[in-house]
């Protein structure tokens, strides 16, 4: 697999490279990159405070832009009608490089700080338009409501001069008298009218109660409609009161009291006719207010139509320059040459790809001095790089959820591609229901562009992502629902079966073989037979150890192209070798064990077919004894007690051999007359490539280089890693091989379950004929869809991908899988709108 063909058997070979960027041409150097997206900058001012770097102006005036957006963002939100937003595909490109791409940016910055300026004004007009709109409306209330009031009390003359004589009057006053209506009774009407919210009214109530001792008169009414903040949108519930007193002193405190409980005082004449012309008043001003506050509006509507057009354009623009910034923060800034100096990983096969694009921002910016290029040469450990598509992308971001492979090392998300689905469809075996998620697959595949486009939400996002992973997975559970022979829990009889079924007197209807093989998958005869769910259990059970033992050999033997590609040769011998006999001496001897059985035909032999489980744990406990009655073969006791030797020999050679190779090695080293002396202490071995290229300019690189050149080890640590590596390993293999039994777990319960789901829906309602049986059978029918994609399908989908998951993670990976490497994160765009 050479180096200039991608693959994902391993990450892409990656080269630490540098550019020497003149001053003119950084920004659309890097703009330029951020385009192709394929290099990862080093940070190389690693002890310059963030905010004493060169590019802090340009990142703040940038900041003060995204404010802007987002500001405009909030308020085409905020708005009740939809503002239409033109999609950033559809909107024309600022050019923000180039001759003019400061030009651009300089223009956009006026055009945002004016489009703010315009739409900061508006909002502060129409709130206080719309706060003297409130306050009009409530006016317009109290005129009404204590004209009632009045009107009322007018009504009510006889009984209120009987009340008068009878009692102390409340509202009668000697000095200033006044006709409450035509008649002939004089009142003092000393009032305070106004609004209050409706949720404080009774608090207001008992205050001036208690507050005044009961010498007032208070009366209130509902305000139908509710009044809404135009700022924040939330709905408040007023009532408007009047109350009566005697006095100034009393008059003053409910005013006191009203204005510390958030009420508004009208002042509301006594006399009518003075009432009416202030009603007239009120009535005219509203209306003016409202063609004022329409016009307002709509005028503050085509300016975020005129901010919907260009929103997304300008939203791209001012994240790009942002990120453009803060990578020329990254850089160094050589005062000798007055060139920008940068760092950085790129997969070396993209080189030539990254010179073009160099090339193309000298010739955008109009200059004639290009950035340089070259290659460093450096010990450190690259970044890990894995280039996907769409159908991989998703295998290999579960891959990485365990853990970003070591740079070069064997990626298990290629073998992810065909294991990960097939483990899954072992437990999800069903034609039906894998059909069901083949079918949702194929539709989010059929309809992937626009979907892509769509705000699908966090969920429907997800599986939406994995619709590759899901096409697959609904593939093999066709599959595996052939072998099982089972479609919504019943069977297919596409071939001719092996058994026919005949009455006997004794054991009732018997199955007897015909002498037919059924080609492919379980025979039919077995769906519905008594003893059925005890021989696809047995079956199934066999099954899962068999794959589980091939899965975990194929993962142990993925540790052979990691030594020889790290050139660990003797770890082949030391670990790959006797882990490989140590796994196959009992787990692959079981599987040769159940095939084996499947081959006997056991009506004809001698035995009775013995138990393998009760097999394998006699072979350890009693070795060199088998009952003849439970044979298997001849020779069975030699055969179990040379791969029990084998594997107990495979024990200490895990244990003895590799820190014994190390602390050969160490004596060697110490034979020659070298002596550790620390990591602060050792004499640093410069030659001449290193002092050319510190000349050059990469000194950082190769002060790095030289840190993390050689990770030294105590022998001591060896030991302890060798012997935990040990430990893990045996008692692995038991419990892992254990592990994969909840294929063979899933799978019975998922068949069940579905088995259940039939007879308890349709296959209650069968039998019935008629239009009752009809309309019975659509509705069952219909609900039982629904709870075979909801339960079945989605759920116990998701439990066997989980499963599946888990079988990957630990069974398998942890035989090879290393996963100490980091992640290759380019500086890209692309990037960037997908988070947008």
């Amino acid at each position: 697999m050479g180096d200039e063909y991608p693959t994902l058997f391993r990450s892409e070979q990656m080269s630490l490279v540098q550019l020497i960027v003149p001053t003119e041409v950084a920004h659309d150097t890097i703009a330029e990159l951020g385009e192709l997206g394929n290099v990862q900058f080093k940070d190389l001012n690693p002890d310059v405070n963030p905010f004493q770097r060169s590019f802090v102006g340009e990142i703040r005036r940038i900041d003060e832009m995204a404010r802007r957006v987002r500001f405009f963002a909030s308020q085409v939100e905020k708005e009740k009608e939809p503002i239409p937003i033109r999609p950033l595909y559809d909107s024309a490109p600022l050019l923000t490089v180039g001759p003019r791409g400061a030009q651009t940016i300089d223009e956009l910055d006026v055009k945002l700080a004016e489009h703010e300026a315009r739409l900061t004004q508006m909002n502060e007009s129409y709130q206080l338009l719309s706060e003297r709109l409130r306050e009009l409306v409530e006016a317009r209330h109290v005129l009404r409501e204590t004209a009632v009031f009045f009107e009322q009390a007018a009504v009510r003359e006889t009984e209120t001069r009987t009340s008068l004589d009878d009692s102390a009057p409340l509202l009668q006053h000697d000095d200033r008298e006044q006709q409450f209506s035509s008649g002939e009774l004089q009142f003092d009407l000393e009032f305070v009218a106004g609004t209050i919210d409706r949720a404080r009214l009774s608090t207001f109530e008992r205050v001036l109660w208690r507050v005044l001792r009961g010498n007032l008169y208070m009366n209130y009414i509902d305000i139908q409609e509710p009044f809404v903040d135009p700022a924040t949108g939330a709905e408040t519930r007023k009532n408007v009161f009047i109350i009566f007193a005697h006095g100034d002193i009393l008059l003053s405190k409910i005013r006191k009291i009203a204005e510390s409980m958030g009420a508004t005082i009208y002042p509301i004449d006594v006399n009518a006719d003075k009432r009416a012309d202030s009603m007239r008043e009120v009535t005219g001003r509203l209306e003016d207010l409202q063609i004022v506050l329409y016009n307002t509006g709509a005028n503050r509507r085509a300016e975020l139509m005129t901010i919907g057009e260009n929103l997304a354009s300008w939203q791209d623009v001012v994240a790009k320059e942002k990120l453009i910034y803060e990578t020329l923060n990254l850089l160094n800034y050589d005062v000798r040459r007055k060139t920008l100096i940068a760092e950085g990983w790129c997969p070396t096969r993209d080189i030539p790809q990254i010179q073009l694009a160099l090339r193309h921002a000298t010739e955008e910016s109009g200059t004639n001095v290009p950035p340089i290029l070259h290659e460093l040469r450096t010990n450190r450990t690259p970044p890990t790089f894995h280039r996907t598509n769409k159908f991989t992308e998703g295998f290999q971001t579960i891959m990485d959820a365990y853990g970003v492979a070591t740079y070069q090392e064997v990626n298990p998300g290629l073998f992810a591609v065909i294991t990960f689905p097939f483990l899954f469809a072992v437990m999800f075996g069903d034609i039906g229901h894998g059909f069901i998620i083949t079918i949702a697959a194929a539709l989010m595949i059929l309809f992937e562009r626009k979907l892509g486009k769509a705000d699908l939400g966090e969920i429907i996002g997800t599986f939406f992502f994995g619709r590759y992973i899901i096409l697959l997975m609904g593939f093999f559970s066709i599959y595996t629902g052939f072998l099982y022979n089972d479609i919504f829990s019943k069977s297919l009889h596409l071939f001719h079966s092996g058994w026919d079924f005949r009455e006997d007197y004794f054991n009732g209807t018997v199955g007897v073989s015909n002498g037919h093989t059924y080609p492919f998958g379980l025979d039919p005869a077995w769906h519905g037979a008594e003893n059925g769910l005890l021989f696809t259990n047995s079956y199934k059970m066999k099954m899962s150890i068999v794959l589980g033992v091939i899965h975990m050999t194929f993962a142990v033997c993925l540790q052979v192209p990691n030594h020889i590609r790290f050139r660990r040769f003797s770890d082949i011998y030391t670990n790959f070798i006797p882990q490989m006999i140590f796994l196959q001496s009992i787990f692959g001897y079981l599987v040769i064990c159940i095939i084996y059985k499947w081959t006997i035909d056991w009506s004809k032999a001698p035995t009775q077919p013995p138990s393998l489980l009760n097999m394998l744990i006699s072979m350890v406990l009693s070795p060199g004894s088998v009952d003849p009655e439970s044979q298997l073969y001849p020779g069975q006791s030699t055969v179990q007690v040379i791969l029990l030797l084998l594997a107990g020999i495979c024990v200490p050679w895990l244990l003895v051999t590799k820190p014994y190779l190390e602390w050969q090695e160490m004596k060697k080293i110490q034979g020659q007359g070298y002596i550790g002396l620390g990591a602060d202490d050792a004499p640093r071995h410069t030659d001449d490539t290193m002092l050319e290229g510190e000349e050059e300019g990469n000194g950082r690189a190769i002060v790095e280089a030289n840190d993390e050149e050689h990770e030294q080890h105590d022998f001591s640590e060896v030991v302890v890693h060798q012997v935990i590596h040990t430990i893990e390993f045996c008692l692995g293999c038991v419990s892992h091989t254990a592990s994969y039994l909840r294929l063979w777990a899933l799978s019975l319960a998922h068949a069940q379950l579905s088995e259940v789901l039939w007879d308890m829906t349709i296959a209650n309602v069968l039998g019935m004929s008629g239009l009752i049986g009809i309309i019975a059978l659509l509705l069952v029918g219909a609900m039982w869809l629904v709870l075979t994609i909801a339960i079945l399908c989605v759920m116990e989908g998701l439990s066997a991908f989980l499963h599946a998951l888990r079988l990957h993670w630990v069974e398998a990976n942890s035989k090879h899988y290393e996963a100490g490497g980091y992640q290759f994160v380019p500086l890209s765009f692309a990037r960037l709108n997908e988070k947008q």
